[in-house]
């Protein structure tokens, strides 16, 4: 996965219902090219170069994988959809919507087809003034100037006005503000971890993930499992009791919720998978005496993957210790998951099947994961 690059749009409208285009827009960029960061107000101003009707201008920041080459394609596309046909003449023209990257990051670009940053930034007020909402104080990279600089010294002495509505932000469509405390759960390798960082990071949540990493008995586990299921499960019992009383006593302030890669219970389920019966009841019986006092979480969210895409993601990771898990294994701790949930009534449980979905490299997949949360939390 690439790294996240913050990008600077400029949307413009003037023909039809130009605020509804212009918010068209940042939906289909939320949805398709990544999260919306920042919006500008909405200021309208006259058409420049041409004869028309007046524009409606805003800015965006947008975080992205994307690289320049593939985030003008989607913009292209997005114009398209809303409306926008091919140029009649050479000339400037009305327009339902126009998206120009204005910046990506402080990269400089000059190639036939994309010119980055923009040539024309210094000499168009109706980008400068909503730039100035969301970029104040960037340096422009190639004339070193801030866009506050820039403005001033613009010659452009087109009257800008901004508008009294404003754009809506499409991620505060989902709302995590009913939960306190959200468990992401799945099998070794179906993507809890992945999924609570992603939620943690766009919604501004106190993470919380597993410390299986450090535990030194799960590499000799998994090569002698009869030996050492005993002491892997004891010690996972005391390190989760550990880490998860720590971390949901100690309140952040400036964050919204937590979100967790693991839940406590699957001491229950893993142990059920790998201890002797008559080990599993001595362990049982001390886990709900260790546990009595846990909070439970608001949500349990669990994210089933079939066995053959649990393999591919754990091959794709690449940790040496899990290379020889078995099939029957992973069968087995889906069947106890299952099990599990199906016998909870003190749980809000929310089972989502990802198993044909790709939530870390399809944008589309990981909100469509939201959305199932989200039904969830206005059902609730």
């Amino acid at each position: 996965m690439k790294p996240l690059k913050l990008v600077y749009i400029a949307l413009g409208s003037n023909r039809g219902n130009k605020l509804h285009h212009i918010q068209s827009a940042v939906d289909a960029i939320f949805d398709s090219i990544g999260s919306v960061k920042k919006l500008s107000r909405v200021f309208k101003t006259p058409a420049l170069g041409f004869e028309g009707d007046d524009f409606y201008n805003a800015c965006i920041t947008v975080e992205t994988h994307l690289s320049p080459k593939k985030l003008l394609k989607i913009l292209q596309q997005i114009e398209k959809s809303i409306g926008r046909s091919k140029k009649t003449s050479n000339g400037y023209e009305s327009r339902e919507i126009d998206l120009d990257i204005i910046f990506y990051e402080s990269d400089i670009i000059q190639n036939k087809n994309l010119i980055i940053p923009h040539p024309e930034i210094q000499n168009r007020k109706f980008v400068l003034q909503p730039l100035l909402d969301i970029l104040k104080d960037f340096e422009h990279p190639v004339s070193k100037k801030s866009i506050e600089t820039l403005f001033e010294e613009c010659k452009d002495d087109s009257v800008i006005e901004p508008i009294s509505l404003r754009l809506k932000n499409p991620r505060k469509s989902y709302t995590f503000n009913d939960y306190n405390y959200i468990a992401i759960e799945g099998n070794i390798g179906a993507g809890k971890t992945s999924l609570a960082n992603k939620i943690a990071y766009d919604f501004n949540a106190k993470l919380i993930l597993e410390r299986f990493a450090d535990n030194a008995f799960l590499p000799k586990f998994y090569k002698e499992p009869e030996r050492y299921a005993f002491t892997l499960e004891m010690s996972f019992l005391a390190d989760r009791y550990q880490q998860i009383s720590d971390d949901l006593s100690q309140l952040d302030l400036f964050k919204d919720f937590m979100v967790s890669d693991y839940d406590v219970n699957k001491s229950l389920i893993f142990s059920k998978v790998t201890l002797p019966e008559d080990e599993f009841r001595l362990y049982r019986m001390l886990f709900y005496q260790v546990y009595k006092d846990i909070a439970k979480p608001d949500l349990y969210v669990y994210l089933y993957q079939n066995t053959e895409r649990l393999k591919a993601n754990i091959k794709k990771r690449g940790r040496k210790y899990e290379s020889d898990i078995k099939d029957e294994y992973l069968e087995q701790l889906n069947s106890g998951y299952l099990e599990f949930l199906k016998s909870q009534t003190e749980l809000n449980v929310k089972i989502i099947d990802i198993s044909d979905r790709d939530f870390v490299k399809n944008r589309m997949d990981y909100l469509w994961i939201l959305d199932q949360i989200n039904d969830e939390v206005q059902i609730s």
